[in-house]
């Protein structure tokens, strides 16, 4: 697994182990609550895993998506972000999930379009 949880900032190391998975696209998966960020992996459920063992992040706390790299951009869509009684798409549907994942998505991996 090439998992990569993300303490500061993004590192060209990071991403190149990251992207060993997918050649366009690192998978990406969040505790929103602990304010995690762990990319790579072939699915959303390696990094899921790794954040109940490794941090005890609650189910409710974890989504996943996604950055595109041919077109530079974040995706919010994950199998992870089916959540019966909280999220009933892959997509994150409620928008205050939805910007709480963006938001540390773009914190944490800033430099991501300059590492490409």
């Amino acid at each position: 697994m090439n998992l990569v949880v993300i303490e500061k900032n993004l590192t060209k190391k990071d991403l190149d182990k990251a992207r060993k998975d997918y050649r366009f696209y690192i998978k990406i998966t969040v505790d929103i609550d602990q304010k995690i960020v762990v990319i790579g992996g072939e699915y959303h459920a390696d990094a899921e895993k790794l954040l109940h063992q490794r941090y005890g992040s609650s189910q409710r706390n974890i989504w996943g998506g996604g950055f595109n790299l041919k077109t530079k951009k974040f995706e919010t869509i994950a199998l992870i972000n089916i959540k019966p009684g909280i999220n009933t798409s892959m997509e994150i549907i409620d928008s205050r999930l939805r910007e709480a994942f963006l938001g540390l998505v773009r914190d944490k991996l800033k430099k991501i379009k300059d590492l490409i």
